[in-house]
């Protein structure tokens, strides 16, 4: 009979310490931020697609009004 109760508190012990490790709160913090992670860098990959899409047309406005500024300088 003591073998049955001993097993018991044993098993209840185990049972205990497996309901803390799933209520802590720290797993959930942790796939939160990977989460926002995937998010933040998905964002990042298509706001750079688009940005290096349109940078050539960027760069030949800012180089055909430096080269209108040195003109109308010039004469």
């Amino acid at each position: 009979m003591k073998f049955i109760i001993a097993m018991q508190t044993k098993l209840n012990a185990m049972k205990d310490v497996a309901f803390n490790c799933v209520r802590k709160k720290e797993g959930q913090n942790t796939i939160e931020y990977i989460i926002m992670l995937g998010v933040v860098v998905g964002i990042a990959l298509l706001v750079g697609g688009l940005v290096k899409s349109m940078m050539p047309e960027v760069f030949e406005n800012v180089k055909a009004k430096i080269i209108g500024g040195v003109n109308s300088t010039a004469e």
